[in-house]
C-alpha cells in the first residue's frame, strides 16, 4: 500500500500531517511505502531530508494525489484535486465534511473512501485517535497567550517598588477541552480565573484547576452521550448571555469556546454586553471560524467595539505547530496501525468495528453516514 502524506494548502495553517518522531510507526509496517508532498514540514521546521532519512519518498502533489493508495490531507480536496485521485484510494484525515458536502459526493460517485478524523467516537480505545480533542487542547493553550498579547496589563500580581499590581481577571466560556486548557494556561500564569458552562458536571474540574466556576441556572441542559454540551433554548441563550454580562462587565480577557458539533456556533456575547465592559479589555473568539459566539467578529482580525479588542484567529492550534503536528500525526497513525491487514497490505474496512462505522463516511461508492445521505 501505497501511503502519501499532503501538506495544508492554506498558508495558515502551519501543522503537518506527519511528524520525525510519529511516522517510524507506519514506515516500519510490512507492505507499506510512505510518500509526501514536497516541503510539508516547513511549518514545523522540519526538511523534507529529515523524512528521506526516516525512509520516507518526496514527491509533488500532483504525484501524492495519483499515486497514492492512502492520501493523509489535513483538509478536505477541492473537485480538481479529487479527479486525480484513483478509484479505491481512500482520503483520510480532517475532512471537515459539514462545509464540504459536493466535495463529499464528488468523492463517493468516484469510488473514493473517506475518512473522517473528525467522527471518531469518544470511547476509550479511541482516545489516541481522537484529533477534536488533542487539538482542541493545544487550541486553547494558545487562546490564553494570544489573548494576553492583547491585553494592555500583565496577567499575575506582582509586588513591585512602585506598589502592588493587581491580577488580571480571565473569564472562560465553555468548559470542554478547549476551555480546561485555557483555564490551566490562565491560572499558569497568574490570573484570577473564572468560567462557565452549560454543564454542571463540569463544576468540579473547573474547581480542581484553581478557578471559580459560575453558576447560572438554565433548567434543564446537560451533554450528549459524546460529551458534548447540549444546544441551549433561544429563552436559555438569552438568560446565559443576561447573567454571564455580569462577570464579563468585571473581566480584563474573556474567551469563548462554544461550538456544536455541525453547527454554527452560538452568538453568546452580543454588542450590549461588550459595550458595558471595560475599554482596553480582550475578547478572544474561538469559534470565529464556525460562525462566532462573539457578535462583531471577524476571522483574522481584531475588531475594536467600544474601545474593547475582539480577536478571531483562525488555526489556533497552529500556533503551536509542532505539538499540534505531533498530536494530529499521532492520532492519524495510530487509526492506520488499528486497521492495516499487513496480510492483504491494506486497511481492513470491518464495519462491526465502532470506530471504523463512525469515522467512515464513503466507501466503495456508498455514503455511510446518514447525515450526508
Amino acid at each position: 500500500m501505497h501511503i502519501v502524506a499532503l501538506k495544508s494548502p492554506d498558508s495558515r495553517d502551519h501543522r503537518s500531517v506527519i511528524h520525525p518522531d510519529t511516522v517510524v510507526k507506519i514506515a516500519a509496517l510490512k507492505g507499506v511505502t510512505f510518500s509526501f508532498e514536497l516541503g510539508i514540514g516547513g511549518g514545523i521546521n522540519v526538511s523534507d531530508q529529515t523524512f528521506i532519512d526516516l525512509g520516507l519518498k518526496a514527491i509533488s502533489r500532483d504525484d501524492c494525489l495519483s499515486q497514492g493508495n492512502l492520501i493523509i490531507t489535513p483538509s478536505s480536496l477541492t473537485m480538481d484535486e479529487l479527479n486525480k485521485v484513483q478509484s479505491g484510494s481512500t482520503v483520510l484525515g480532517m475532512l471537515n465534511p459539514f462545509y464540504a458536502g459536493d466535495e463529499l459526493k464528488a468523492l463517493n460517485q468516484s469510488k473514493i473512501n473517506a475518512v473522517s478524523m473528525e467522527f471518531i467516537p469518544r470511547i476509550t480505545r479511541a482516545q489516541k485517535m481522537d484529533v477534536l480533542s488533542s487539538q482542541a487542547n493545544l487550541a486553547g493553550y494558545a487562546a490564553v497567550l494570544e489573548a494576553a498579547q492583547h491585553l494592555s496589563s500583565a496577567l499575575p500580581m506582582m509586588m513591585t517598588a512602585a506598589g502592588t499590581l493587581k491580577p488580571a481577571k480571565v473569564f472562560v466560556i465553555g468548559v470542554g477541552v478547549a476551555g480546561l486548557q485555557a483555564i490551566a494556561t490562565a491560572k499558569r500564569l497568574g490570573a484570577r480565573v473564572e468560567a462557565f458552562d452549560t454543564r454542571d458536571v463540569v463544576e468540579e474540574q473547573v474547581k480542581s484547576l484553581g478557578a471559580k466556576f459560575v453558576k447560572i441556572d438554565l433548567g434543564d441542559t446537560g451533554q450528549t452521550d459524546q460529551g458534548y454540551a447540549k444546544e441551549l433554548t433561544p429563552e436559555q441563550i438569552a438568560k446565559q448571555k443576561e447573567l454571564q454580562s455580569l462577570v464579563c462587565e468585571r473581566s480584563d480577557i474573556v474567551i469563548t469556546t462554544a461550538q456544536i458539533f455541525g453547527r454554527p456556533a452560538p452568538k453568546i456575547i452580543d454588542e450590549s454586553t461588550i459595550k458595558k465592559m471595560k475599554p482596553g479589555s480582550v475578547i478572544l473568539d474561538m469559534a470565529v471560524e464556525t460562525g462566532g459566539n462573539v457578535e462583531g467578529s471577524v476571522v483574522d482580525e481584531v475588531v475594536d467595539i467600544n474601545g474593547v479588542k475582539v480577536v478571531g484567529i483562525s488555526y489556533l492550534a497552529s500556533k503551536v505547530s509542532s505539538h499540534a503536528s505531533f498530536a494530529l500525526s499521532n492520532n492519524i497513525i495510530n487509526w492506520i496501525t488499528d486497521f492495516y491487514d499487513e496480510e492483504s497490505a491494506c486497511i481492513n474496512f470491518d464495519f462491526e468495528d465502532e470506530v471504523i462505522q463512525s469515522s467512515v463516511l464513503a466507501y466503495e461508492g456508498k455514503i455511510m453516514n446518514e447525515r450526508f445521505a
